[in-house]
């Protein structure tokens, strides 16, 4: 529990940060209707009819009639979406139009419509896995004032931790103080996450310390990746105080903290246990029980458990949970052979 310990608690909630760079002087020429098209627009346009007019142009290379789309629909309510950027795909060919698309961009109205549209960019080039071009648009962010904060980051580290290169991860971390970004606990909980699923708690115990020194307050995520480095180093007892510290301290539980609880427990064959964990933290949240309960009656079956599934299948049917197809079949397939016993003890 020496990890729990450095925790520094302010609030349930994370801190918000946004912190602009100081405008350069950099002048780009607004962005001029490429009409007439070849439809007109409809009354009430939505998200993803801009989203598909926007696939459309740029999958032809058409920027300014892209860059004229991301304008108007901002302008109509229709902000972007994660999908505003899906022409975009993993080959040369379709990347060679990145610093194309990085000016057009860059002549976008001011404030919203040009740093949503170059966050969004950030994340669908880390959805390719390339990182490399996503620092690039970082670097534009950053030269030219297009309000780039700490959230302008946080696909770049994630992607980094998800693929375990946390030496990269960590330039980037040191990228955003040169750039004058402070990182916050979103940053760091990235970083905690991969150390704890990897059972490398001195390095996750590095990462708390640093939470605390800079007086970072921690979130549900937090608590999440900590119980997950409990679990998967089958410390499932210290793992249950950091989820009554967690609860006690008022943070929404997430699905997959009961999640790394309940495997945590199967793994050790703590399998009674495990029914008992989600018997007692049912009545709370009705969608987390619904989710836990299926977690664990599947892998009861899974693990070839019939008899802890069907209590587990039992309570769930008495509180009106459904369950897909195959822990239907499971489940009235043990139901007869149970009536079948009654019937052949009774005689």
């Amino acid at each position: 529990m020496s990890i729990l310990r450095k925790l520094h608690i302010k609030s349930p909630y994370p801190q918000n940060f946004f912190k602009i760079f100081p405008p350069r002087f950099f002048v780009a020429a607004p962005i001029p209707n490429p009409g007439p098209f070849d439809e007109p627009f409809p009354d009430e346009p939505t998200a993803a009819y801009y989203d598909e007019q926007v696939y459309k142009a740029g999958r032809n290379g058409d920027m300014v009639t892209v860059g004229y789309l991301l304008n108007k629909r901002v302008r109509d309510g229709c902000f972007n979406t994660i999908k505003t950027f899906n022409f975009l795909n993993n080959t040369e060919s379709s990347l060679s139009i990145l610093d194309s698309l990085i000016q057009t961009l860059s002549r976008l109205d001011k404030g919203l419509p040009r740093k949503q549209a170059f966050d969004l960019l950030i994340a669908r080039l880390c959805k390719l896995e390339r990182t490399d071009e996503a620092l690039r648009v970082i670097e534009t962010m950053a030269e030219r004032g297009y309000g780039l904060n700490v959230a302008s980051f946080h696909p770049i580290v994630s992607s980094l931790t998800r693929k375990k290169k946390m030496e990269e991860a960590w330039r980037v971390v040191d990228r955003m103080r040169d750039a004058g970004v402070s990182p916050d606990v979103t940053t760091y909980n990235y970083l905690l996450t991969a150390y704890c699923f990897e059972m490398k708690l001195t390095e996750a115990s590095a990462v708390v310390k640093k939470i605390e020194e800079e007086g970072l307050a921690v979130d549900s995520r937090t608590y999440d990746a900590l119980i997950l480095g409990a679990c998967r180093a089958g410390k499932v007892e210290g793992a249950l105080v950091l989820l009554r510290s967690m609860m006690d301290a008022g943070f929404h539980v997430m699905y997959s903290t009961h999640s790394h609880v309940i495997n945590g427990m199967l793994r050790l064959g703590y399998y009674d246990q495990a029914v008992r964990f989600v018997m007692a933290c049912r009545g709370r949240d009705p969608m987390l029980d619904k989710e836990s309960f299926g977690v664990l009656a599947n892998k009861l079956v899974s693990l070839g458990r019939p008899v802890e599934a069907m209590v587990v299948l039992d309570e769930m049917r008495k509180r009106g949970m459904t369950f897909g197809k195959k822990l239907t079949e499971f489940y009235e397939q043990n139901v007869q052979n149970r009536s079948k016993s009654c019937i052949d003890s009774s005689k």
